[in-house]
């Protein structure tokens, strides 16, 4: 049995985005009507093409579906592995998360009075069809992972710049950050979230 897609449901989501970030309403209307747009979007697993879907057995993926030519946006698959999870970070724009299969956690964190981080509230689990929205402003540190030991997961992230692009921090629980731009899955660009070869060159 072939399953219809329907490719179209995200350039309807490009371009009612694109003119939602036209109108520049403040940042708080911006996450609420765009996060209308987006569980709209992932209310719907039928449009994403498998070669977004793939899963990499040592670490997360994070795939470019589209980047604004202006730089005001950026839509990424992210693709969850059994397991994964991220590091701490930040993002330094606006930012959307749909959960569109699987199952994910996000836990916030926050600094404390001595400058560590800890975690802020219990972890925001999303299901399918479900959103949750970062802002620079209050929650933009937290560390997501795959709700599941056993399956993939897979959301859309939608942000305020191109992400792969912009220069922002990962922490550890004492509060220090080192700076990274993070790249994409699908283009000649380094994955800095594996540190690994790096902390080996050192």
């Amino acid at each position: 049995m072939t399953h219809t897609r329907h490719p179209e449901r995200l350039r309807t989501f490009i371009s009612a985005m694109a003119e939602l970030i036209e109108d520049v309403p403040r940042e708080s209307d911006l996450l609420s009507r765009g996060g209308q747009l987006l569980r709209q979007l992932v209310s719907h697993d039928d449009w994403l093409p498998d070669e977004f879907t793939v899963p990499d057995p040592t670490r997360y993926q994070q795939f470019l579906l589209h980047a604004d030519s202006r730089q005001r946006f950026s839509v990424v698959s992210f693709v969850w592995g059994p397991g994964q999870k991220t590091p701490i970070h930040d993002h330094r724009v606006w930012g959307l998360i749909g959960m569109l299969r699987g199952a994910e956690y996000s836990q916030g964190f926050a600094r404390s009075a001595d400058g560590r981080l800890e975690q802020e509230g219990r972890p925001i689990r999303l299901e399918p069809g479900q959103v949750e929205t970062l802002s620079p402003h209050s929650n933009d540190i937290h560390q997501v992972s795959n709700a599941f030991d056993d399956q993939v997961s897979i959301s859309i992230h939608v942000y305020g710049a191109n992400i792969g692009a912009v220069k922002r921090a990962v922490y550890q629980p004492d509060g220090s950050e080192k700076l990274f731009i993070s790249g994409y899955s699908n283009a000649f660009l380094p994955n800095i979230w594996d540190l690994s070869k790096e902390n080996q060159a050192q």
